[in-house]
């Protein structure tokens, strides 16, 4: 799948979408500043009254079960519900799912009740997603996922959707084949929020960019190489996590102006379920 990330950035920036996040108490403001740098609008409207007159506006809808609860389960799907009614694209990033019973009940409804573009999760999240085996504790993916590329093939199929399974290298799968995104850099993982800003992110793409699976590995690809210029000390010099965040969010928000010419190397189709 051809990437021209200059260019879907540029996208992103002069579209700038609105995108309404139903999401994660500890990570809002990381996902809203997320949004924004990549030059897209964020609101993060979260109360049943009026969230679906909020999405019906907005270019994008994203779905994150980091803090779920009982009125913010109702308030996700009347937010879904309302942007299937008026053809916004909804990610769904379901966070934890596979560490508790409640979360995995949510996550289910949420990705069969719905019409949802794109899934986001990590290797655990993903694989417990379709009710194989997987060691989530709390939200984070621990284990071995040697499959995770047919696994994310299995979800895109089952559910009618773009998978992201993000990890040490991403993959980004539809039904039919999967690209690995061999980029970022292990100090993404020192700070909490990565993984919601990564659902920001993708949201963003796919509220500028009409094919829902274009916008999910350009999205993954430009997050990647954004914590990877961040660590390299592109964006100034990083002594620790709390450096590394900020660097972080001024690399989202200075990537349209580094070299991103290698984007393309770093993409590699991995599967194919139409190879004869």
């Amino acid at each position: 799948m051809p990437v021209e990330l200059d260019a879907d950035m540029e996208t992103v920036a002069e579209e700038s979408p609105l995108v309404n996040a139903v999401t994660n108490d500890v990570t809002v403001n990381d996902v809203a500043q997320t949004i924004l740098h990549w030059g897209g609008l964020p609101v993060m409207s979260d109360d049943e009254r009026e969230v679906g007159d909020m999405v019906a506006g907005a270019q994008a809808c994203l779905l994150n079960m980091g803090t779920v609860s009982e009125t913010g389960e109702a308030t996700m799907l009347e937010a879904g519900e309302s942007a299937n009614d008026h053809s916004v694209p909804v990610v769904v990033d379901p966070v934890g799912v596979g560490a508790t019973p409640t979360r995995n009940r949510v996550a289910e409804r949420l990705v069969t009740e719905l019409d949802v573009a794109i899934v986001k999760g990590n290797y655990g999240e993903i694989t417990a997603l379709v009710g194989d085996e997987a060691e989530v504790r709390g939200v984070e993916s621990i284990g071995e996922y040697s499959n995770i590329a047919t696994t994310a093939v299995a979800a895109a199929q089952t559910f009618n959707t773009v998978v992201v399974a993000s990890g040490e290298t991403d993959i980004v799968a539809t039904e039919d084949v999967a690209y690995q995104v061999s980029a970022g850099h292990s100090k993404m993982g020192t700070i909490v929020g990565t993984g919601c800003m990564l659902g920001a992110t993708v949201a963003a793409f796919a509220g500028a960019i009409d094919d829902t699976a274009h916008a999910a590995l350009a999205g993954t690809a430009a997050f990647s190489l954004a914590g990877e210029a961040a660590a390299n000390g592109d964006f100034g010099k990083v002594h620790g996590p709390a450096s590394f965040n900020v660097s972080f969010k001024d690399a989202i928000a200075g990537l349209a102006g580094v070299d991103t010419a290698d984007a393309r190397s770093r993409i590699k189709e991995v599967l194919s379920t139409t190879e004869a």
